[in-house]
This record gives structure tokens, C-alpha cells and sequence, in this order.
């Protein structure tokens, strides 16, 4: 792929994540579940302090323990118990914001479902609730979105936060 195609698509991927985090940050929740495709694979590893010579397994796999591993149906069930109101963590609700930048194409392929593009972001996460608790949250984000009649879609997310000791009292933000 030359270099200026990469850019554009770099581009129309990155506003697709820009779209994405504005749902996220309106909560609008419902709206945001159908960024991702049917078979989404939505993951966080932990991470772990390794040596400079086992750096390689710095970041859970998805057979070991993560922060979270799921797909559409619990996504959806999240979704749902937040629009409760009775979600003892979000009550009141937090105020988040999602900054997202350096998007990168890694590959872009095609695969028996379509089109498919392997990408790489930065993430800045900002959540405030009842005044004074604040949790930041930064890391990297390695997405596959998937070319559909629909437009992009996530197929594959996996977040990699710099932290391996999470401060906050609960993880109800969504990445």
C-alpha cells in the first residue's frame, strides 16, 4: 500500500475511533454497541513488571487472567445494567472523556469476512465522579475494525493500560 493511501485510510479509521468516543463520553451507550461487529472480541490484559529479557510476556495473553475478556452479549449486558440506574458504582453517573490519537495502520487484509485493518492508538482516559474521585487512565489500544456494508466495525479490540495496579474503585468505563 503506498505511503498516502496509508494516511487516508489512517485518517477515515481515526475518525471512526473519533465518532466512537463521542458516543462513549454522551453516553450513549446503546448507539456506541454498534460500532462492533457480531463476533467483537473486547479485551484488556493485565500487565505485568517482567525483566528486561522476559518483556515479551509483559501482557497477559487471552488464555491467562485480564481485566476483562468479552464479546458482544456481555457488552450488551454492561450496556444494560448501566441504563439500570441502580449500578451502585455509576450512581451518580461519571463524567468521562476519551482521547484518542497516533492512530497507525499496522496491516490491512482481506479475510473470509472482508476487508480487515489492524490498527494502533494511544489512549488518554478521564473519568470524574462525585466531585473529587478522578481516575486517568493511558495506555495503548490495538484494534481490528472490519470493512462492512455498515461502514468500519470492531472486530478485535485489546487495551493495553501503562498501569498494572488499577487505582480506581471500579472498572466501569468503557475503551
Amino acid at each position: 500500500m503506498a505511503h498516502r493511501d496509508r494516511v487516508m485510510l489512517a485518517a477515515d479509521i481515526a475518525e471512526f475511533f473519533y465518532q466512537e468516543a463521542d458516543l462513549l463520553d454522551e453516553r450513549r451507550f446503546e448507539e456506541w454497541l454498534g460500532v462492533f461487529t457480531e463476533d467483537v472480541q473486547y479485551f484488556m490484559p493485565l500487565a505485568r513488571n517482567m525483566r528486561h529479557d522476559e518483556i515479551g510476556a509483559e501482557f497477559t495473553s487471552d488464555k491467562e487472567i485480564a481485566w476483562f475478556e468479552e464479546g458482544l452479549v456481555t457488552l450488551q449486558q454492561r450496556v444494560k445494567q448501566l441504563a439500570t440506574g441502580v449500578h451502585w458504582i455509576e450512581e451518580p453517573l461519571s463524567r468521562v472523556s476519551h482521547l484518542i490519537t497516533n492512530v497507525r495502520v499496522l496491516s490491512d487484509e482481506t479475510c473470509a469476512l472482508g476487508r480487515e485493518v489492524r490498527t494502533s492508538a494511544r489512549i488518554l482516559v478521564y473519568q470524574n465522579r462525585n466531585e473529587t474521585e478522578t481516575v486517568l487512565l493511558a495506555g495503548k489500544r490495538l484494534d481490528t475494525v472490519r470493512d462492512t456494508t455498515d461502514g468500519w466495525r470492531v472486530c478485535r479490540r485489546e487495551v493495553r493500560l501503562d498501569q498494572n495496579v488499577l487505582m480506581a474503585k471500579a472498572l466501569t468505563t468503557f475503551f
